[in-house]
Protein backbone atom coordinates (compact mmCIF):
# COMPACT_ATOMS: atom_id res chain seq x y z
CA UNK A 1 0.00 0.00 0.00
CA UNK A 2 2.34 2.64 -1.19
CA UNK A 3 2.23 5.96 -3.40
CA UNK A 4 4.95 7.56 -5.41
CA UNK A 5 4.98 11.22 -5.88
CA UNK A 6 6.56 12.80 -8.26
CA UNK A 7 7.59 16.20 -9.74
CA UNK A 8 8.88 19.65 -9.49
CA UNK A 9 7.23 23.12 -9.46
CA UNK A 10 5.70 22.69 -12.75
CA UNK A 11 4.65 18.90 -12.14
CA UNK A 12 4.69 16.28 -9.28
CA UNK A 13 3.56 12.90 -9.05
CA UNK A 14 2.12 10.62 -6.69
CA UNK A 15 2.43 6.73 -7.78
CA UNK A 16 0.22 4.30 -5.44
CA UNK A 17 1.45 0.30 -5.31
CA UNK A 18 -0.92 -1.91 -3.25
CA UNK A 19 -0.46 -4.96 -1.27
CA UNK A 20 -2.68 -7.84 0.29
CA UNK A 21 -2.54 -9.28 3.56
CA UNK A 22 -3.62 -13.16 3.95
CA UNK A 23 -3.29 -15.95 6.93
CA UNK A 24 -3.78 -19.57 6.71
CA UNK A 25 -6.53 -21.32 8.95
CA UNK A 26 -5.47 -24.32 10.44
CA UNK A 27 -7.68 -27.06 9.85
CA UNK A 28 -8.45 -29.66 13.17
CA UNK A 29 -8.03 -32.95 13.16
CA UNK A 30 -11.37 -35.28 13.75
CA UNK A 31 -11.91 -37.43 16.66
CA UNK A 32 -12.99 -40.99 16.33
CA UNK A 33 -14.64 -43.89 18.43
CA UNK A 34 -13.11 -47.38 17.33
CA UNK A 35 -12.63 -48.71 13.78
CA UNK A 36 -15.51 -51.38 13.95
CA UNK A 37 -18.63 -51.66 11.74
CA UNK A 38 -21.83 -52.41 13.88
CA UNK A 39 -23.11 -48.81 14.48
CA UNK A 40 -26.05 -47.61 16.31
CA UNK A 41 -28.54 -46.99 13.53
CA UNK A 42 -31.70 -45.55 15.39
CA UNK A 43 -32.71 -44.76 19.21
CA UNK A 44 -36.12 -44.42 20.87
CA UNK A 45 -36.36 -43.35 24.36
CA UNK A 46 -39.85 -42.97 25.00
CA UNK A 47 -41.39 -46.54 25.22
CA UNK A 48 -44.45 -46.78 27.26
CA UNK A 49 -44.54 -42.64 27.45
CA UNK A 50 -47.84 -40.91 27.05
CA UNK A 51 -48.40 -40.54 23.18
CA UNK A 52 -45.26 -42.97 22.15
CA UNK A 53 -45.16 -44.89 19.26
CA UNK A 54 -43.81 -47.77 20.73
CA UNK A 55 -44.44 -49.38 24.08
CA UNK A 56 -40.42 -49.55 24.95
CA UNK A 57 -37.38 -47.99 24.46
CA UNK A 58 -34.76 -49.55 21.50
CA UNK A 59 -31.87 -49.47 20.07
CA UNK A 60 -31.13 -50.59 16.54
CA UNK A 61 -27.46 -51.74 15.44
CA UNK A 62 -26.69 -51.95 11.61
CA UNK A 63 -23.65 -53.64 10.12
CA UNK A 64 -22.72 -50.90 7.86
CA UNK A 65 -19.19 -52.90 6.56
CA UNK A 66 -18.68 -55.86 4.77
CA UNK A 67 -18.39 -58.72 6.76
CA UNK A 68 -20.36 -60.58 9.19
CA UNK A 69 -19.36 -59.49 12.82
CA UNK A 70 -19.96 -61.79 16.21
CA UNK A 71 -20.95 -59.71 18.99
CA UNK A 72 -20.88 -62.51 21.33
CA UNK A 73 -19.55 -61.28 24.27
CA UNK A 74 -19.97 -57.98 23.70
CA UNK A 75 -22.91 -55.01 25.18
CA UNK A 76 -24.57 -52.10 24.72
CA UNK A 77 -24.54 -49.78 27.47
CA UNK A 78 -26.48 -46.57 28.37
CA UNK A 79 -25.77 -43.77 30.78
CA UNK A 80 -27.82 -40.56 31.43
CA UNK A 81 -26.27 -37.11 30.20
CA UNK A 82 -23.93 -35.83 32.49
CA UNK A 83 -23.64 -39.69 34.37
CA UNK A 84 -20.10 -41.93 34.07
CA UNK A 85 -22.33 -45.05 35.84
CA UNK A 86 -23.24 -47.42 33.15
CA UNK A 87 -25.88 -49.93 32.35
CA UNK A 88 -25.32 -52.89 29.99
CA UNK A 89 -27.11 -55.23 28.10
CA UNK A 90 -25.18 -58.42 27.14
CA UNK A 91 -25.46 -58.60 23.39
CA UNK A 92 -24.90 -62.39 21.17
CA UNK A 93 -24.89 -64.13 17.85
CA UNK A 94 -24.01 -62.77 14.42
CA UNK A 95 -24.39 -59.19 12.44
CA UNK A 96 -24.07 -60.16 8.63
CA UNK A 97 -23.32 -57.48 6.34
CA UNK A 98 -25.96 -54.94 5.91
CA UNK A 99 -27.85 -56.87 9.16
CA UNK A 100 -29.82 -54.95 11.69
CA UNK A 101 -30.19 -55.93 15.30
CA UNK A 102 -32.89 -54.51 17.67
CA UNK A 103 -32.68 -54.47 21.21
CA UNK A 104 -35.55 -53.97 23.68
CA UNK A 105 -34.85 -52.09 26.48
CA UNK A 106 -37.61 -50.57 29.19
CA UNK A 107 -40.96 -49.22 28.99
CA UNK A 108 -42.09 -46.38 30.73
CA UNK A 109 -45.72 -47.23 30.82
CA UNK A 110 -48.30 -48.96 28.64
CA UNK A 111 -48.88 -46.53 25.81
CA UNK A 112 -47.33 -47.51 22.11
CA UNK A 113 -47.19 -50.83 19.72
CA UNK A 114 -45.33 -53.41 20.34
CA UNK A 115 -41.95 -53.89 19.05
CA UNK A 116 -41.03 -56.60 16.82
CA UNK A 117 -38.93 -59.31 17.66
CA UNK A 118 -35.56 -58.46 19.72
CA UNK A 119 -32.68 -59.68 19.17
CA UNK A 120 -31.47 -59.02 22.80
CA UNK A 121 -33.16 -57.81 25.93
CA UNK A 122 -32.66 -55.50 28.39
CA UNK A 123 -33.49 -53.13 31.24
CA UNK A 124 -32.30 -49.61 30.62
CA UNK A 125 -34.39 -46.70 30.55
CA UNK A 126 -33.68 -44.01 27.94
CA UNK A 127 -34.16 -40.43 28.72
CA UNK A 128 -36.02 -38.55 26.00
CA UNK A 129 -34.04 -34.95 26.91
CA UNK A 130 -30.44 -36.40 26.38
CA UNK A 131 -28.08 -39.62 27.44
CA UNK A 132 -25.13 -41.68 25.95
CA UNK A 133 -25.37 -45.19 24.16
CA UNK A 134 -22.37 -47.12 23.22
CA UNK A 135 -21.41 -50.35 21.85
CA UNK A 136 -18.87 -52.05 23.37
CA UNK A 137 -16.66 -54.96 22.11
CA UNK A 138 -16.16 -55.82 26.13
CA UNK A 139 -18.87 -56.93 29.25
CA UNK A 140 -17.38 -54.86 31.48
CA UNK A 141 -18.94 -50.97 32.23
CA UNK A 142 -17.65 -48.12 30.75
CA UNK A 143 -16.66 -45.72 33.75
CA UNK A 144 -16.03 -42.21 30.96
CA UNK A 145 -18.76 -39.96 29.37
CA UNK A 146 -18.31 -36.81 31.96
CA UNK A 147 -17.00 -35.08 28.80
CA UNK A 148 -16.06 -34.88 25.38
CA UNK A 149 -14.38 -37.05 23.87
CA UNK A 150 -13.78 -39.52 26.99
CA UNK A 151 -15.49 -42.62 25.59
CA UNK A 152 -14.46 -42.60 22.46
CA UNK A 153 -10.78 -42.84 23.43
CA UNK A 154 -11.60 -46.32 25.08
CA UNK A 155 -10.29 -48.96 22.28
CA UNK A 156 -13.45 -51.71 23.69
CA UNK A 157 -16.10 -49.03 22.50
CA UNK A 158 -16.96 -49.54 18.79
CA UNK A 159 -19.21 -46.68 18.18
CA UNK A 160 -20.69 -43.93 20.53
CA UNK A 161 -23.95 -42.04 20.38
CA UNK A 162 -24.45 -38.62 23.16
CA UNK A 163 -27.95 -37.11 22.56
CA UNK A 164 -29.73 -34.27 23.82
CA UNK A 165 -27.63 -32.66 26.83
CA UNK A 166 -25.00 -35.87 26.73
CA UNK A 167 -21.74 -34.64 28.25
CA UNK A 168 -20.06 -37.25 26.14
CA UNK A 169 -20.41 -37.90 22.32
CA UNK A 170 -18.41 -37.78 18.79
CA UNK A 171 -17.43 -35.47 16.70
CA UNK A 172 -18.48 -31.47 16.89
CA UNK A 173 -21.73 -32.49 18.94
CA UNK A 174 -24.37 -34.43 20.70
CA UNK A 175 -27.51 -35.52 18.66
CA UNK A 176 -30.42 -34.30 19.19
CA UNK A 177 -32.63 -34.81 21.68
CA UNK A 178 -35.93 -37.00 21.18
CA UNK A 179 -39.76 -36.65 21.88
CA UNK A 180 -42.54 -39.21 22.24
CA UNK A 181 -42.78 -39.48 17.92
CA UNK A 182 -39.49 -39.11 17.16
CA UNK A 183 -36.08 -41.46 17.43
CA UNK A 184 -32.43 -40.68 16.15
CA UNK A 185 -31.73 -41.89 12.83
CA UNK A 186 -28.22 -42.10 11.43
CA UNK A 187 -28.03 -40.89 7.96
CA UNK A 188 -27.48 -42.46 4.62
CA UNK A 189 -29.81 -45.50 5.73
CA UNK A 190 -27.16 -46.49 8.24
CA UNK A 191 -24.16 -46.21 6.51
CA UNK A 192 -23.16 -42.72 6.99
CA UNK A 193 -20.68 -42.62 10.05
CA UNK A 194 -18.16 -39.29 10.36
CA UNK A 195 -17.63 -40.06 13.97
CA UNK A 196 -19.85 -36.69 14.16
CA UNK A 197 -23.12 -37.46 16.08
CA UNK A 198 -24.84 -33.89 15.43
CA UNK A 199 -23.76 -34.81 11.91
CA UNK A 200 -24.49 -38.14 11.41
CA UNK A 201 -27.92 -38.34 13.16
CA UNK A 202 -31.18 -36.34 12.36
CA UNK A 203 -34.58 -37.10 13.93
CA UNK A 204 -36.91 -38.96 12.17
CA UNK A 205 -40.39 -41.21 12.71
CA UNK A 206 -39.23 -44.33 14.62
CA UNK A 207 -38.86 -47.61 12.55
CA UNK A 208 -37.30 -50.31 14.70
CA UNK A 209 -35.97 -53.59 12.56
CA UNK A 210 -34.36 -56.59 13.81
CA UNK A 211 -32.51 -58.97 12.21
CA UNK A 212 -35.07 -60.40 10.03
CA UNK A 213 -35.18 -57.13 7.77
CA UNK A 214 -33.65 -57.51 5.06
CA UNK A 215 -29.89 -56.92 4.23
CA UNK A 216 -28.95 -53.82 3.04
CA UNK A 217 -25.11 -53.66 2.57
CA UNK A 218 -23.30 -49.75 2.15
CA UNK A 219 -21.55 -49.17 -1.16
CA UNK A 220 -19.55 -46.23 -2.55
CA UNK A 221 -22.69 -44.92 -3.61
CA UNK A 222 -24.87 -45.03 -0.18
CA UNK A 223 -26.41 -47.93 1.57
CA UNK A 224 -29.67 -49.15 3.05
CA UNK A 225 -31.57 -47.86 -0.24
CA UNK A 226 -30.94 -44.08 2.08
CA UNK A 227 -29.77 -41.24 0.10
CA UNK A 228 -26.03 -40.71 -0.39
CA UNK A 229 -24.10 -38.61 1.91
CA UNK A 230 -21.08 -36.41 1.10
CA UNK A 231 -19.43 -34.00 3.56
CA UNK A 232 -18.28 -30.39 2.16
CA UNK A 233 -15.73 -28.59 3.64
CA UNK A 234 -14.57 -24.83 3.20
CA UNK A 235 -11.46 -22.79 4.15
CA UNK A 236 -12.55 -19.47 4.37
CA UNK A 237 -8.98 -17.73 4.69
CA UNK A 238 -8.27 -14.20 6.06
CA UNK A 239 -8.65 -11.28 3.38
CA UNK A 240 -7.40 -8.14 4.21
CA UNK A 241 -6.38 -5.93 1.12
CA UNK A 242 -6.08 -2.07 0.06
CA UNK A 243 -7.04 -0.70 -3.18
CA UNK A 244 -6.67 3.10 -4.32
CA UNK A 245 -8.60 4.65 -7.17
CA UNK A 246 -5.28 6.70 -8.36
CA UNK A 247 -1.99 5.22 -8.72
CA UNK A 248 -0.59 8.80 -9.86
CA UNK A 249 -1.27 12.18 -8.67
CA UNK A 250 -0.45 15.05 -10.69
CA UNK A 251 0.13 18.82 -9.29
CA UNK A 252 0.70 20.60 -12.66
CA UNK A 253 2.51 24.15 -12.66
CA UNK A 254 3.00 23.95 -9.12
CA UNK A 255 3.60 27.74 -8.00
CA UNK A 256 6.36 28.46 -4.91
CA UNK A 257 4.14 30.17 -2.38
CA UNK A 258 1.09 29.10 -3.30
CA UNK A 259 -1.24 25.74 -1.73
CA UNK A 260 -2.12 23.27 -4.58
CA UNK A 261 -6.00 22.63 -4.32
CA UNK A 262 -6.21 18.76 -3.04
CA UNK A 263 -6.72 15.79 -5.17
CA UNK A 264 -9.16 12.90 -4.26
CA UNK A 265 -7.96 9.41 -3.21
CA UNK A 266 -10.51 7.11 -2.40
CA UNK A 267 -9.29 4.29 -0.28
CA UNK A 268 -10.90 0.90 -0.41
CA UNK A 269 -10.67 -1.95 2.23
CA UNK A 270 -11.99 -5.39 2.04
CA UNK A 271 -11.99 -7.19 5.51
CA UNK A 272 -13.42 -9.91 6.68
CA UNK A 273 -11.96 -9.62 9.79
CA UNK A 274 -14.63 -9.45 12.54
CA UNK A 275 -13.15 -7.39 14.84
CA UNK A 276 -12.28 -4.65 12.01
CA UNK A 277 -9.05 -2.93 11.26
CA UNK A 278 -7.38 0.70 10.98
CA UNK A 279 -6.05 2.44 8.17
CA UNK A 280 -2.60 4.69 8.65
CA UNK A 281 -0.45 6.08 6.26
CA UNK A 282 3.55 7.43 6.21
CA UNK A 283 5.57 9.24 3.12
CA UNK A 284 9.20 9.56 2.56
CA UNK A 285 10.68 12.83 2.09
CA UNK A 286 10.63 14.61 -1.00
CA UNK A 287 13.96 15.02 -3.27
CA UNK A 288 15.95 16.81 -3.55
CA UNK A 289 14.05 19.66 -1.23
CA UNK A 290 10.93 18.34 1.38
CA UNK A 291 7.51 19.76 0.50
CA UNK A 292 4.83 19.91 3.38
CA UNK A 293 2.26 16.55 2.20
CA UNK A 294 -0.67 16.92 3.66
CA UNK A 295 -3.55 14.08 3.71
CA UNK A 296 -7.59 14.69 4.51
CA UNK A 297 -10.44 11.98 5.28
CA UNK A 298 -13.30 13.13 4.21
CA UNK A 299 -14.68 16.69 4.57
CA UNK A 300 -11.72 16.99 7.43
CA UNK A 301 -9.04 19.73 6.57
CA UNK A 302 -5.12 18.23 5.65
CA UNK A 303 -3.34 17.19 8.51
CA UNK A 304 0.78 16.76 7.48
CA UNK A 305 1.66 13.19 6.83
CA UNK A 306 4.71 11.89 8.76
CA UNK A 307 7.90 11.14 7.46
CA UNK A 308 9.26 7.28 8.01
CA UNK A 309 10.61 6.23 10.63
CA UNK A 310 8.26 8.52 12.72
CA UNK A 311 5.04 6.96 13.69
CA UNK A 312 2.62 6.38 11.13
CA UNK A 313 -1.09 8.91 11.55
CA UNK A 314 -4.13 7.39 11.66
CA UNK A 315 -6.84 7.80 8.71
CA UNK A 316 -9.58 5.52 9.85
CA UNK A 317 -10.52 2.86 11.83
CA UNK A 318 -13.72 0.36 11.57
CA UNK A 319 -15.03 -2.17 14.22
CA UNK A 320 -16.44 -4.71 11.79
CA UNK A 321 -15.91 -6.70 8.61
CA UNK A 322 -16.34 -4.49 5.41
CA UNK A 323 -19.45 -4.42 3.26
CA UNK A 324 -19.61 -7.15 0.45
CA UNK A 325 -17.81 -4.71 -1.91
CA UNK A 326 -15.19 -3.07 0.36
CA UNK A 327 -15.37 0.24 2.25
CA UNK A 328 -14.29 3.30 0.53
CA UNK A 329 -12.88 6.16 2.46
CA UNK A 330 -12.49 9.16 1.03
CA UNK A 331 -9.48 10.86 0.95
CA UNK A 332 -7.46 14.25 -0.07
CA UNK A 333 -4.20 14.64 -0.74
CA UNK A 334 -2.19 17.72 -1.45
CA UNK A 335 -0.50 20.06 0.95
CA UNK A 336 -0.33 21.19 4.34
CA UNK A 337 0.79 24.66 3.66
CA UNK A 338 2.26 27.04 1.10
CA UNK A 339 4.81 25.88 -1.24
CA UNK A 340 8.17 26.88 -0.16
CA UNK A 341 10.50 29.00 -2.53
CA UNK A 342 12.44 25.71 -3.95
CA UNK A 343 14.35 25.47 -7.42
CA UNK A 344 12.39 24.58 -10.19
CA UNK A 345 13.01 20.73 -10.78
CA UNK A 346 10.89 17.59 -10.11
CA UNK A 347 9.94 16.23 -6.90
CA UNK A 348 9.27 13.08 -5.54
CA UNK A 349 8.23 11.67 -2.61
CA UNK A 350 6.32 8.20 -1.68
CA UNK A 351 3.40 7.74 0.24
CA UNK A 352 2.66 4.54 1.98
CA UNK A 353 -0.63 3.51 3.13
CA UNK A 354 -1.26 0.50 5.67
CA UNK A 355 -4.30 -1.47 6.48
CA UNK A 356 -4.48 -3.72 9.62
CA UNK A 357 -6.64 -6.11 11.12
CA UNK A 358 -7.43 -4.91 14.59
Amino acid sequence: MSSRIGGSMKRIHLLVLLSALALPFAAAPASSSGSGSVVVAEVFAAGGNSGAAYANDYVELFNRGSGAVAVDGWTLQYASASSTTWQATALSGTIPAGGRYLVQLASGGTNGAALPAPDATGTSNLAVTGGKVAVVDDANPLSCGASAGSCSAVAAVEDLVGYGGAADYEGSGAASGLSATTALARTGGGCADTDDNAADFSTAAPNPLNSSAPAAECSASGGGGGPGDATVNVDVQPLLSIALDHATLSFPAAVPGTTPSPLPEDVTVTSNDPSGYTITVHRTAFSPHDLPLGIGVGAGGLVAVPIAPAPDLLLATADSPSADGGDVWATSVGFASPLPTVPAGHYAATLTYTVIGR
